[in-house]
């Protein structure tokens, strides 16, 4: 049974589900927890995965306490009655703790997929570092994204045997999303990209929960800056759909010219405007992992990263959360990504899902 409860985590989860479905030696479902609804199904739509079970958990403005307490006896229910052999979690979700400590209870080996990832901050991002820390400590199989991420497994006392590199399944799926672009043009939600046409443009997301508040206010003043600075920009934000974001980011920019505040979209027209701007801002990590091999210059809007393999490409760097410091960055990157290009992407080949099958199968079968 794989467990996803988001996007990023059924866009990194879906590369996993068809490799064993394409091999089909494990009978694979796919249980969607609900933490985000509509936004869960973007994000299996290109793959054309449907969840076998949905528990439907999302309720408007949740609270990490409410939403993790729901999340863990749903999924033990459902753990119960479908009795599975083996359950993957992925990342450092809510659905992905939960789904790991209700394994753990119930006695069913547990495999992390991005398992290792670490910031030196306990509570940076929160509260995703602790959930991965916990969640490492619950699983059987750790299948590390890079080099670095195994070691810091391996200085928590993971045993080496129980560790695997098998790179990150962000780079599986873009290419699979790369492939499909090839083929049919992105739909996207509510936005004619054309209105694009003759201007740079500068894709923004932005959703951490260490960033609601006044990180969230300077980063909406600076890109009011910046497009007002050169009128040949323009800004393009699908704006999370939480509340605190919503009510933020709708409050500061809603009424700016040249900024598009747009709904989130699904997984291909999301990589169509990556492909389209020359430079990211945002605090998520899985865009982090893909602009390498997409060549694009981001921003992240964080102290810190679990990902530093990233940094060493030279396209991805750390802002400080100051309006003057973000407006100088963005206006910089703008004028070095005249000269970059796709590099070398140290989070990943496209193989990673063809990795952890093989360790299941040597496992498992």
């Amino acid at each position: 049974m794989c467990v996803i409860g988001t996007r990023p985590e059924a866009i990194k989860m879906a590369p996993v589900v068809l490799e064993a479905r394409r091999r089909g030696r494990f009978r694979v479902l796919l249980c969607a927890t609900g933490q985000h609804k509509d936004m869960l199904y973007h994000g299996l739509e290109p793959f054309e995965l449907t969840p076998d079970i949905d528990l439907g958990l999302m309720q408007y403005d949740q609270t990490l306490h409410g939403l993790t307490s729901r999340l863990l006896t749903s999924i033990t229910d459902c753990l119960t009655e479908r009795t599975p052999d083996a359950v993957l979690v992925q990342g450092d979700t809510q659905s992905c703790l939960a789904g790991a400590l209700a394994s753990f209870w119930k006695r069913i080996p547990l495999g992390h997929v991005e398992a290792g990832l670490r910031t030196a901050y306990r509570a940076n991002p929160f509260p995703e570092e602790m959930n991965r820390r916990l969640t490492d400590q619950l699983a059987d199989w750790h299948f590390a994204p890079t080099q670095q991420a195994r070691e810091n497994l391996l200085r928590e006392g993971i045993p080496l045997e129980r560790t695997l590199v098998t790179g990150n399944t962000a780079i599986d799926a873009l290419f699979i999303g790369l492939a499909a672009l090839q083929k049919t043009p992105p739909a996207y939600t509510d936005f004619d990209p054309r209105i694009l046409e003759g201007h740079s443009l500068i894709l923004v997301t932005e959703h951490r929960r260490e960033n609601h508040g006044p990180n969230l206010e300077l980063l909406c003043q600076a890109l009011c800056d910046v497009v007002q600075a050169d009128e040949s920009l323009c800004i393009v934000f699908p704006v999370h759909m939480n509340p605190h974001v919503q009510r933020a980011v709708q409050k500061e920019l809603a009424s700016v010219d040249r900024i598009h505040l747009i709904a989130p979209q699904p997984y291909l027209p999301f990589i169509d405007l990556m492909q389209r701007a020359r430079v990211i801002v945002t605090d998520s990590g899985g865009i982090q992992e893909e602009a390498p091999s997409l060549g694009k210059a981001v921003l992240v809007t964080r102290v810190s990263t679990e990902r530093p393999e990233v940094l060493s490409t030279g396209l991805v760097r750390l802002i400080e959360s100051s309006r003057d410091a973000i407006r100088k960055e963005i206006l910089r990157s703008l004028s070095d990504s005249q000269h970059i290009g796709p590099v070398n992407n140290p989070c990943g080949d496209g193989r990673a899902a063809e990795r952890i099958l093989d360790f299941l199968e040597r496992q498992l079968l």
